[in-house]
């Protein structure tokens, strides 16, 4: 965290928090609208509301102290009537961030919410033991959070900025951190995540099934597929499941997933297996480098002999990439 927390305490000390609890009753009562903790849901949540002439405030933590349940930039939005969606915490704060934002409205102002540790709400304790501060921004301009999901939908990473002092929100460089960069908080956003499955087995319909559930876009790729356009259809954001039986059935799909820029890829078969697979690529022209990025044998524990075992073990292998990557990059 930068300067920029020591502002945000300065700025919201605990007497001004705790003459703004007993201000005049809030708009309506909070109440959850639905589930989901992806910003690009709670985005759209947010624009709907705005276009449909109601009050609406994006939530957005920006400093945790100790343990969290959410990422830096975690959102939610809470619109006029009450109605709100997404996560800052685990759950037990959503309803107070949303009453928080309601009271936003009635003033007119963005304002900051600090919860747990250092809170001036002795009676919100978090769970992790540990603290968050929230901010709560009046969407004056739907025009930057539309921009955001459009590039999105078009599986390219984007970014917000916004300006507390300014109260006031605008698009930012692709390709930049989440956090403080002086005054001005950074979210970022990145496409959902794509899933491409090679085979025609029991194991890559279970694999399928359990990566819609968690919220993945599945492309399935038979035998025979073209996969010269694999930059169109394997880019950053996907993982690429082997899960043939068949060594000269899935090198199309392996190479061209060697070719493109995935972060996941994963061959099905034993050690033994693996060699000849490396082998033939090599004898293709790949380098060793290239062939080093295949996760084989795939998934995060071995010798899975049913197919909910496996496409449980692929999935969890893939999450924990995905996890790393978004980390680093």
């Amino acid at each position: 965290m930068t300067g920029s927390a020591d502002s945000i305490r300065h700025n919201v000390n605990a007497a001004d928090w705790l003459h703004r609890s007993v201000e005049a009753p809030i708009l309506a009562t909070p109440r959850k609208a639905f589930s989901t903790d992806r910003a690009y849901d709670v985005l759209n949540f947010a624009i709907d509301y705005f276009k449909a002439g109601l009050g609406v405030a994006l939530c957005t933590l920006v400093e945790i102290r100790g343990g969290s349940s959410r990422p830096l930039g975690a959102q939610m939005a809470v619109a006029q009537d009450g109605s709100y969606c997404g996560y800052v915490s685990g759950g037990c704060t959503e309803a107070a961030i949303a009453a928080e934002a309601l009271q936003a409205m009635r003033s007119g102002h963005d304002r900051f919410v600090m919860l747990g540790e250092g809170s001036p709400f002795f009676d919100i304790v978090l769970p992790c033991g540990g603290g968050i501060t929230v901010a709560i921004h009046l969407v004056k301009d739907v025009e930057p959070l539309c921009f955001i999901n459009m590039l999105v939908d078009k599986r390219r990473c984007a970014s917000l900025c916004y300006r507390p002092g300014l109260e006031q929100l605008s698009l930012g460089l692709e390709g930049t951190q989440i956090g403080w960069n002086g005054e001005t908080f950074v979210t970022c956003y990145r496409p959902k995540v794509r899933m491409v499955l090679s085979g025609r087995s029991l194991e890559v319909e279970t694999a399928a099934s359990i990566a819609k559930a968690a919220g993945y876009e599945v492309l399935l790729v038979e035998e025979g597929t073209e996969t010269d356009d694999a930059p169109n259809f394997i880019d950053a954001d996907t993982a690429v499941a082997l899960l043939q039986h068949d060594l000269d059935r899935e090198m199309p799909v392996l190479e061209a997933a060697l070719r493109a820029s995935p972060f996941y890829i994963g061959a099905l078969g034993s050690s033994r297996t693996h060699e000849k697979r490396v082998e033939r690529l090599r004898d293709r022209g790949h380098a060793d480098e290239a062939i080093a990025r295949i996760k084989a044998p795939i998934g995060v524990f071995g010798r899975a002999r049913d197919a909910q075992s496996l496409a449980l073990s692929v999935i969890a292998d893939i999450a924990a990439a995905r996890q790393s990557y978004v980390t680093q990059s």
